[in-house]
C-alpha cells in the first residue's frame, strides 16, 4: 500500500470521526432535515410539495425494488471534505449492509434523488453533485419544482457525469441505461 493511500484512508476516518461528532451535538427542529456539506451544517424545511414528490419517486421505485433499499433522510458520508448528507432519496443495491457505526456506505448506492429547495438548491446542483461523480454514483436526479424540470446525471467518470439529460415535468424520466433499469413518471410532479 502506498503512503497516498494510507494518507486516504486516514483522511476518511478523520473525516467520519468528525462529522460523528457534529451530528451528535447538533439540535434539529422538527420538520427539518440537516445534513453537512463540505463542513458546512445546512437545515431546511420539510415542504409538502417537495415529500409529496419523493413519495411519488418512491411508489415507482418499489414496483421493482424493496422497500429495504429505499432510503430517505438517511446520512451517508460521501467521498471529499466533511460531506455527510440526508439524500432526499437513496437507492441502494439489495446486498448493502450498514457499517460498525449503523451507516449505509455510498459504495453501496445506485441511485440518488434530490428536490430542490430555495435555499439549499446550490449544493444538490454543485458540491453535492460532485461528491456523487466522485463517488461514482451511477444516476444522480435532481428534481427541481421551482424549474419544473427534472436533470438526470448518470455515466460518472473522473470526478464529473458524462451526461445530462433535462425533461420537463410531465415527461418520464429515462432510467433503463442505468442500474436502476425503469422510468419515472413525473406527470404528478407539482411545481413550487
Amino acid at each position: 500500500m502506498t503512503a497516498e493511500a494510507i494518507d486516504r484512508i486516514d483522511m476518511a476516518t478523520m473525516n467520519e470521526q468528525i462529522l460523528d461528532e457534529m451530528f451528535a451535538q447538533m439540535t434539529i427542529p422538527e420538520g427539518y432535515k440537516a445534513e453537512i456539506v463540505e463542513g458546512n451544517v445546512y437545515m431546511s424545511p420539510q415542504r409538502d410539495t417537495h415529500w409529496d414528490i419523493i413519495l411519488g419517486i418512491i411508489e415507482q421505485l418499489r414496483v421493482k425494488y424493496p422497500r429495504r433499499s429505499i432510503k430517505s433522510d438517511v446520512r451517508i458520508d460521501y467521498p471529499g471534505h466533511l460531506n455527510g448528507f440526508a439524500t432526499d432519496l437513496t437507492l441502494v443495491s439489495e446486498t448493502a449492509v450498514k457499517n460498525a457505526k449503523g451507516l449505509w456506505l455510498w459504495q453501496d448506492v445506485m441511485f440518488v434523488v434530490e428536490v430542490i429547495s430555495r435555499g439549499t438548491g446550490t449544493n444538490d446542483y454543485g458540491p453535492k453533485k460532485a461528491a456523487y461523480a466522485a463517488a461514482e454514483i451511477p444516476a444522480y436526479l435532481i428534481v427541481d419544482p421551482y424549474q419544473g424540470r427534472c436533470h438526470l446525471y448518470a455515466r460518472p467518470k473522473d470526478g464529473d457525469y458524462l451526461t445530462e439529460t433535462t425533461v420537463a415535468f410531465g415527461m418520464d424520466v429515462d432510467l433503463t441505461c442505468t442500474p436502476v433499469g425503469l422510468t419515472i413518471d413525473t406527470v404528478d410532479f407539482d411545481r413550487d
